[in-house]
């Protein structure tokens, strides 16, 4: 092992790595059961019990309206939380901006089992213009807008779907029966996850998923990834501590195989242990 100083360096720093990693998960898993455990309190104390899905959108929205009064703060002290569900949850100015809200909005919607997402409305240059969510019901995507705290109906009352509201005459009968509704937040494009402007890296990231699986975008894991910083954290730490473990693994073999190097096998003796233990004196 003298022989080969960089690379025990480098198989020590791996297992370091691997050890803080781990750490880290372990870190991000609790925060991410105490956020689970957070938001079902909440749900539970805003959503009736034995409530149909349908129901339980109205109560969540009707408690964003006509909730108890929420604390106050300046926008900067806040910059950093956007994307923590139980600081949203309780301050004003987060639960009445577009981003926000909805980020509430589908927490607490996935929490009470009703599959919720985010959908982004671009503009003409595919910029973001506002942000509204969508929830399965019945088997359909229908469209709410927590900052409206609104569901889109049309003239029967039947909650509308994003294709629905592509009709001029149906969008425009379902935002007469929303107060204060901009008619420029219409579905002509749309959105469910944003990938960032970069040279080249978003463009070859979005079109490897579209390959991969077409309808990649459309799953409620990308909004939690987006809308949840505990998930994010969680899904993070275990993507980190399986590639440091390929890693370390790909060293163990190249250290035995290339360089001849007879590493330490935890597993090993410990089973050689435990036969010789078994077996007793000779």
């Amino acid at each position: 092992m003298r022989h080969h100083p960089i690379y025990m360096g480098s198989w020590y720093l791996a297992n370091v790595l691997l050890a803080v990693s781990i750490l880290l998960l372990s870190c991000a898993m609790v925060w991410e059961y105490s956020t689970r455990k957070y938001l079902e309190g909440f749900s539970d104390a805003v959503i009736p019990l034995e409530t149909s899905p349908e129901q339980k959108v109205e109560a969540i929205l009707s408690w964003m309206e006509h909730g108890p009064t929420r604390l106050s703060a300046s926008r900067g002290s806040l910059e950093y939380q956007q994307r923590d569900p139980a600081t949203i949850l309780n301050y004003d100015q987060l639960l009445r901006a577009c981003g926000t809200a909805t980020n509430a909005f589908v927490n607490l919607s996935n929490i009470s089992r009703v599959p919720a997402r985010r959908l982004l409305l671009m503009g003409a240059n595919w910029n973001a213009k506002h942000v509204v969510a969508e929830v399965q019901l019945d088997g359909r995507w229908v469209v709410v807008d927590p900052t409206f705290r609104a569901m889109f109906r049309g003239a029967d009352g039947h909650p509308l779907t994003r294709e629905e509201l592509l009709d001029p005459d149906t969008f425009q009968h379902a935002i007469e029966r929303i107060p204060g509704y901009v008619p420029d937040y219409s579905f002509e494009r749309t959105a469910h996850v944003r990938v960032p402007k970069l040279p080249y890296i978003g463009t070859l990231f979005r079109s490897s998923l579209n390959r991969l699986s077409p309808s990649w975008s459309d799953s409620v894991f990308w909004t939690l990834l987006f809308e949840r910083e505990s998930f994010a954290a969680s899904v993070s730490g275990i993507l980190l501590v399986v590639f440091l473990l390929l890693a370390r693994l790909a060293l163990r073999w190249f250290g035995e195989r290339r360089l001849g190097i007879q590493m330490f096998r935890a597993r090993a003796n410990l089973a050689e242990a435990s036969r010789a233990l078994i077996r007793g004196p000779s």
